[in-house]
């Protein structure tokens, strides 16, 4: 029966006018309290982006979200007429829109955690902008096309780095089979869906199959490009200090004691330099649990001659996964010259976790009051 003629036949029905009159009548406050409840329940279920409950939790919406696809596009192709499931149809696209709102605000979360001030922040607010977008295209959401391309985005953004924590690898073989997995996972939904209609045509497939190809790639682009977050690692802490050391209660830091009114200070923003000084980077990196991965502190000086950033050392050390605060290390330098400093913090792969930026000051007539802190 025509899918028309069975909505029509429902408006009749005592719970069909029920079902329909408290939608019309609520319909302008659901995107925001589909919005609240996406975002306070997962607000509350998710704490850490490599703990098996919370990956569970998201690879459920995932395949929730698959199942209200296949009924919202069954129905509006008339493959669906059970009475029971099309009493609740203008219901479903909500179903969508809260797991879309769910999943987007989760990797809002994790992708904020792993985002340096930097190109990667694009991607973090093309993430925010689909979140609150979503929550004001719910007429939209029974275009097939919206659908699969939102789908394909929420599915890429989570085995990204649902894969890596799996695995207990992370490089970029492991990024290009998350995106493989992710890509088939949909393309494989969709062709479930096309081929079981009666209304839809295989060309109809493969103009969205090329889009969503096409969509893989170029996130592969923004990639290489540096701009995607380096998902699952997150940087938890750094500064610059005048000393790090390693001591039973955690690390020691000691940094120059600002002004009585500098109460938020908690590094060395300003270097003030004696020869002979070193000047410390430290870093707490967090890893999933069994992820080990070589960190590298780079080092660079602005070079006002040629207006660029000249890097002047490379040091690595190697971090295992598992600690809340991140694996806590550090890289010095001697021998700095007055100028202004960052320190890039970058996996082996060139992945930017984080940069901290300071200037080199001479010390040479001014009297520095220290005070020593305690990272644990």
């Amino acid at each position: 029966m025509d899918s028309t003629k069975i909505r029509a036949k429902l408006e009749d029905s005592k719970l069909g006018q029920r079902t329909t009159l408290f939608y019309k009548n609520y319909k302008r406050f659901l995107p925001v309290a589909s919005f609240t409840a996406g975002f306070t329940w997962d607000s509350v279920t998710l704490t850490r982006i490599d703990l098996w409950s919370d990956n569970l939790i998201l690879l459920a919406y995932i395949t929730l979200l698959g199942g209200m696809l296949i009924l919202v596009n069954f129905i509006n192709d008339g493959v669906i007429s059970k009475k029971w499931i099309l009493n609740y149809q203008n219901w479903y696209p909500m179903g969508i829109q809260f797991f879309l709102g769910g999943l987007f605000s989760s990797y809002v979360v994790f992708y904020f955690k792993s985002a340096a001030l930097t190109k990667n922040w694009l991607f973090l607010g093309f993430l925010i902008i689909i979140l609150i977008g979503n929550e004001f295209i719910e007429n939209r959401l029974t275009n097939l096309k919206l659908q699969f391309i939102l789908y394909f985005l929420a599915t890429f953004s989570f085995f990204i780095f649902f894969i890596p924590v799996l695995l207990k690898v992370m490089n970029t073989f492991v990024f290009i089979l998350s995106g493989i997995i992710s890509l088939g996972w949909v393309i494989g939904l969709l062709y479930f869906i096309i081929n079981k209609s009666g209304k839809r045509t295989f060309d109809e497939f493969k103009k969205m199959t090329i889009i969503i190809i096409s969509i893989f790639f170029l996130l592969n682009v923004l990639y290489f490009l540096n701009w995607i977050p380096p998902v699952p690692l997150s940087l938890k802490d750094a500064g610059i200090y005048h000393y790090v050391s390693r001591i039973e209660e955690g690390y020691q830091v000691i940094f120059e004691k600002g002004p009585w009114y500098h109460i938020w200070k908690s590094s060395d923003n300003d270097f003030h330099y004696h020869p002979g000084d070193t000047v410390y980077c430290y870093a707490a990196v967090f890893a999933p649990t069994e992820l080990n991965k070589k960190i590298i502190h780079q080092w660079q000086i602005f070079d006002e001659q040629t207006d660029e950033w000249k890097t002047t050392d490379r040091l690595s050390y190697k971090i295992s996964g598992g600690r809340d605060g991140g694996y806590r290390g550090y890289s010095y330098k001697k021998n700095m010259q007055n100028g202004e400093w960052r320190i890039n913090v970058i996996t082996k792969e060139g992945l930017l976790l984080g940069r901290i930026s300071f200037d080199v000051l001479s010390g040479k007539d001014k009297t520095i009051t220290f005070k020593n802190i305690i990272k644990q």
